[in-house]
C-alpha cells in the first residue's frame, strides 16, 4: 500500500474544481466554422473523473459552484443520475455562468478545444463553501489545478488543502492546466507548487510539470520532477506523455505503461478516463502496475468515444477491453 486510505470514511473521493458543459460536434472532421450540430455533455476534468469513479462503483462528492439557471440544473441532474453527491454544490449569486467548451474534431489525431470562461461559475467557489466535516468524510481529496486560476476559487482550494492536512485526508493534485484565466506563468508556478508540495499523489503531463516547476530550477526531466516532489510529500508522481505512455514514480522505483490500441475518434478526454480508473485502483489497494493498466485502457476507450463523462466505462467494460486487446496483441500489449 503506497497510501493509507481510511476505510471507515463514507466517501471514496471528494473533488474540487470545475463542472462545465461540453458541446462536441456530431458532424465529424469539420472545423468549428463548418460544424452545425453539436451534442451536449457534462464536462470539466474533475466532473468527468467523478462520474468515471461513480461508474466504477465509488462514492464521490464535489465542491463546486454552478450557474443559477437551466444549465446549472443540468449539471446537478447529471451528477445525481450518476450517484455523485451534490450537497456541496452551490448556485452562483452574481450571474456567473457555466463554462462552455466547444470541441473541434478535425481528424482522428487532431482536435482542438475552444473554451468560454469569462465571468465563470466554477471560479466563483468561495472559502465559505468549503467545510471540514465533508472533507473528513472522504478517503481522499482531489484538487483540480484549474481551480487555482483566480480568486475566490483559489482561496477555496487552498482552504480545502489545509483542512485535508488537518484531518489526515490524502490529497490528489490533478494539475489540469488550461491557459484561460491565468495572468502569468509565475502565477501558475507559485500556486501549482503550493498544492503540489502538500499532495500525496500528483498527476500531470510533462508540460504541466514544467509549468509547476518553472521557479524551482529543476532540469525538466521526469526523474528530477519525481525526486523533487517525493522530497516534499508525494508518495506517487504520475507523468504522462500522451501517445508515448506514462510513468508512475514511487519511492525506490517506477512503473511505465503504453496506450492500449484503439481506433481513436478524437485526441482529448483520455486523461480523465485515465485519472478515474487509476485512482480506482489506488483506492482498491491494487499493485501500481495494475492501476496503470486500468487507467491506460480507460484512456483509450475515451479517445474512441464521442464524449467524456457519458462514456466513462464500468469496471466490467474496461476489463473486457483489456482482455480483448491481450487476446489480439499479446499479454504485454501495453506494459513496458
Amino acid at each position: 500500500m503506497y497510501i493509507n486510505f481510511d476505510q471507515s470514511r463514507p466517501y471514496d473521493l471528494v473533488l474540487l474544481g470545475r463542472a462545465a458543459i461540453d458541446f462536441n460536434p456530431v458532424d465529424y472532421f469539420q472545423t468549428l466554422a463548418e460544424s452545425t450540430t453539436f451534442k451536449k455533455y457534462l464536462g470539466g476534468s474533475p466532473a468527468n473523473i467523478a462520474v468515471g469513479l461513480a461508474r466504477l462503483g465509488k462514492k464521490c462528492g464535489f465542491f463546486c459552484r454552478v450557474s443559477d439557471d437551466r444549465f446549472g440544473d443540468y449539471v446537478i441532474s447529471e451528477f445525481e443520475s450518476e450517484g455523485v453527491d451534490t450537497s456541496r454544490i452551490r448556485r452562483c449569486e452574481n450571474g456567473e455562468k457555466l463554462g462552455l467548451t466547444f470541441t473541434e474534431i478535425l481528424s482522428r489525431d487532431e482536435s482542438s478545444i475552444l473554451m468560454y470562461r469569462n465571468d465563470i461559475a466554477d471560479l466563483a467557489l468561495e472559502p465559505g463553501d468549503i467545510d471540514e466535516e465533508y472533507i473528513s468524510q472522504a478517503k481522499a481529496l482531489l484538487i483540480s489545478g484549474t481551480s487555482l486560476a483566480q480568486s475566490p476559487s483559489r482561496e477555496a482550494a487552498l482552504k480545502a488543502v489545509a483542512l485535508a492536512q488537518k484531518t489526515n485526508t490524502p490529497i490528489v493534485f490533478d494539475i489540469d492546466y488550461r491557459p484561460y484565466n491565468w495572468v502569468s506563468n509565475d502565477e501558475i508556478a507559485v500556486n501549482y507548487a503550493r498544492v503540489a508540495e502538500a499532495a500525496d499523489v500528483i498527476l500531470g503531463s510533462r508540460e504541466e510539470f514544467d509549468l509547476t516547476e518553472a521557479l524551482l530550477g529543476l532540469p525538466g526531466t521526469d526523474e528530477a520532477s519525481a525526486a523533487y516532489w517525493q522530497s516534499q510529500n508525494a508518495k506517487i508522481v504520475v507523468i504522462k506523455h500522451g501517445k508515448q505512455g506514462s510513468t508512475a514514480y514511487v519511492e525506490g522505483g517506477s512503473f511505465s505503461i503504453k496506450p492500449f490500441p484503439i481506433n481513436a475518434l478524437k485526441s482529448f478526454g483520455g486523461g480523465d478516463g485515465y485519472g478515474s480508473s487509476f485512482l480506482y485502483g489506488l483506492l482498491e489497494g491494487w499493485e501500481l502496475m495494475d492501476c496503470l493498466e486500468l487507467g491506460s485502457a480507460s484512456a483509450s476507450l475515451l479517445v474512441g468515444a464521442h464524449g467524456c463523462s457519458s462514456f466513462m466505462p464500468t469496471l466490467e467494460e474496461v476489463r473486457s477491453y483489456i482482455a480483448q486487446c491481450k487476446a489480439e496483441h499479446g499479454e504485454m500489449v501495453a506494459r513496458v
